[in-house]
């Protein structure tokens, strides 16, 4: 059996060096959809991730600012009737319609909402009242019974208090943030041989340089990146264009939030109501007043009814239209259990929150999650975590955009060039067949993913084809022959 001679040290140092693996057509693109989106994107994405750390402490600045008007400091026992609250509350403020009342628990303050008709239909005076004493302690104008801070620091968080133009920004981030945290797992996991242990530590063996800042970057997003996912999912159900979409698909399924219906039509009316607001009823039609005094008789029914903690009454427009009382707990929300009273406190219906929806059930839980009031304090401090984590990650990638700068004499620049890889038509047409579809199906209902998406397609063809033009064709040497 002829055994072929081994290469002597001249004829290997003719042979021409291997060139180096190229990316296939998926990796060279995942690469640098993430290297870019990781660029243009992350600025938002750090602001979004500071902000959002402020307003997750909300209830806690909100206690140290507004501690007069939320709060009590020697809670008392029994409360006053709720009629005798709403009375002292009307004394302090005796223009407007009542509109809302959330009962005072504990320390916390009984908050009376009036309408105001110089304030939108977002905006309502609030006047905290003492369960207790019945003294008013402050006044404030309040946006969805949230204060004027809680308010300032969502519109901060949401649009940078930009309006529509600035909610731009946190879609964009929320679009991008599920593509990013995946698209690294995807290219750390493609990078570590030994898929397992090593892919959630970083390279410690590398004392500096950009191998380092990569396994902190890798290593610390691979942590995250659950928490990521479910803050781009639930950031996105509320967002202008996803969430509206998102609204319409729930809406479609027969899973949206129910809400008792208020209508007395063909239900045991009191005697002083003819008719039912915005509607018709067989004894005609009525506009006769509210009286607040049924306030505690209201609350009393459903409390008989099993509707505890904390909850919202809801004041209805004439007195043929029921009471509401809603439970609002956020900390952990199954007693959102609902009725509608009518003024003699008869429970016209009911709504459990057992009864809910599925999609209702985990959109709400997730809500109350993003916002950081789910479980309360251990809520937060997960959302703080995955907020400084999520900085860290961004600082790490752009200092390694910055480690891999040319550095020589005549090729110095001050950031790293794009990665390099094939063109994305390179791909099988089994792959883009079913993957463009998809694509675009996910932009269409995201559409600040799909158009960025797109322009970023487009934009990564023509460059390809403008590199490929410029390369010049290097003729390789023949290796020489076997002697």
């Amino acid at each position: 059996m002829a055994v072929t001679p081994d290469l002597t040290t001249q004829e290997q140092a003719a042979t021409p060096a291997r060139s180096p693996r190229q990316p296939s057509a998926f990796g060279g693109l995942l690469l640098r959809l993430h290297f870019y989106a990781g660029i243009l994107v992350a600025p938002f994405l750090l602001v979004a991730a500071t902000t959002g750390i402020l307003f997750a402490f909300t209830p806690q600045i909100e206690k140290a600012v507004y501690s007069t008007e939320l709060t009590v400091d020697t809670p008392g026992s029994p409360a006053l009737p709720m009629a005798d609250q709403v009375a002292a509350a009307r004394a302090a403020h005796p223009a407007g319609d009542l509109v809302t009342v959330r009962p005072g628990e504990g320390s916390a303050t009984t908050q009376v909402d009036f309408s105001d008709p110089s304030l939108d239909a977002d905006h309502q005076h609030t006047v905290y009242v003492n369960p207790y004493t019945g003294k008013v302690t402050g006044q404030l104008t309040t946006w969805w019974a949230a204060t004027p801070l809680n308010e300032w620091l969502d519109n901060l968080h949401a649009n940078l208090h930009l309006g529509e133009t600035g909610a731009l920004y946190s879609e964009l981030a929320a679009s991008w943030l599920w593509v990013l945290a995946l698209g690294g797992v995807i290219l750390w996991w493609r990078r570590q041989r030994d898929r397992n242990r090593r892919m959630f530590v970083p390279d410690l063996a590398a004392k500096k340089g950009v191998r380092r800042t990569r396994g902190w970057h890798a290593a610390t997003g691979l942590w995250i990146t659950i928490g990521l996912l479910f803050l781009s999912a639930t950031g996105l159900t509320w967002s202008g264009h996803a969430g509206e979409n998102f609204n319409d698909l729930i809406d479609s399924l027969d899973a949206s939030r129910p809400a008792v219906s208020t209508d007395l039509v063909g239900a045991a009316a009191p005697a002083t109501a003819g008719g039912h607001h915005g509607g018709t009823t067989t004894g005609g039609s009525s506009t006769a007043a509210v009286d607040p005094a049924a306030i505690t008789t209201v609350l009393r029914s459903a409390r008989d009814a099993g509707i505890t903690g904390a909850v919202s009454i809801t004041v209805p427009a004439d007195a043929a239209t029921a009471w509401s009382v809603t439970g609002n707990d956020s900390l952990w929300p199954v007693g959102r259990d609902s009725v509608a009273v009518d003024s003699t406190g008869t429970i016209v219906q009911r709504i459990d929150f057992a009864d809910w929806p599925l999609l209702a059930k985990l959109t709400q839980w997730g809500i109350y999650a993003h916002m950081g009031q789910l479980f309360g304090l251990p809520n937060q401090i997960v959302l703080a975590a995955l907020a400084l984590g999520l900085i860290c990650v961004i600082i790490w990638g752009y200092r390694m955009w910055w480690q891999r700068r040319p550095t020589r004499a005549g090729r110095r620049a001050l950031v790293g060039v794009a990665p390099a890889g094939g063109n994305w038509t390179g791909l099988p047409n089994s792959a883009i067949a079913v993957g463009l579809p998809v694509l675009f199906a996910v932009g269409w209902f995201l559409p600040l993913f799909g158009v960025p998406l797109l322009a970023f397609l487009a934009l990564d063809l023509v460059l390809t084809g403008l590199r490929g033009r410029r390369r010049p064709n290097i003729p390789v040497s023949p290796a020489p022959a076997r002697q």
